[in-house]
């Protein structure tokens, strides 16, 4: 582990600046931690980490610019040696998945106490992976993804606006095919329609 003065080496993302403001304060008034770098956009992560070598990279999920999960799965690519830990206001099952599979080494709620938070930087710094214990029970007793990798890429699509032309026009299918991939996607999730299927797949956090 990297030190600053026998300190733990992190890096804090968050975009709102009195909420980033009062983490840097909660973090530094440890004597054993120290933030070596904070930034406000998830595509400046990786860049500053890089630049600064932080032990842990403590990053709110929804950030502009890149989300959170896909600043991690970068990170660990990139500068694999630094732990990172996801802060997130969504306690969806389907976004733990999404975390464990970005190589993220710690999960909490934002809503944890302070102490909480203290507590899973050093556990994450030493090598143990901290995990929200009742988002951890929702994950294991909520349903898997029902959608195929391809459905799942369609939907996202289709949740960021995209009409079906477009859609097969990027994935360079047949208009018809989209509208066939959409019809067993409703169906699939016991939707009323798309629309109401993306919300499904949101809240379960299967598409971002």
């Amino acid at each position: 582990m990297s030190v600053t003065g026998g300190r733990i080496k992190l890096l804090l993302a968050e975009d709102v600046t009195m909420l980033r403001a009062a983490l840097i304060s909660l973090l530094e008034f440890e004597e054993d931690l120290a933030v070596v770098a904070d930034v406000e956009r998830g595509d400046e992560i990786v860049s500053e980490a890089l630049r600064t070598r932080p032990d842990v990279a403590v990053i709110d999920i929804d950030l502009p610019g890149m989300d959170g999960l896909t600043a991690a799965a970068d990170l660990h690519e990139k500068l694999p040696q630094c732990r990172t830990l996801i802060l997130t206001s969504l306690g969806r099952p389907g976004t733990l998945r999404r975390a464990l599979a970005a190589h993220v080494s710690g999960f909490i709620l934002k809503d944890a106490p302070p102490a909480s938070l203290v507590a899973a930087v050093r556990n994450v710094a030493s090598g143990r992976r901290v995990i929200d214990p009742q988002l951890a029970m929702a994950t294991w007793e909520s349903p898997e993804n029902p959608l195929s990798r391809r459905e799942t890429e369609i939907l996202r699509m289709a949740a960021e606006g995209a009409d079906p032309s477009d859609i097969a026009a990027h994935l360079y299918l047949s208009l018809g095919t989209v509208r066939n991939y959409l019809t067993s996607i409703v169906m699939k999730l016991n939707a009323r329609n798309r629309v109401d299927a993306i919300r499904i797949a949101s809240e379960a956090g299967w598409i971002p």
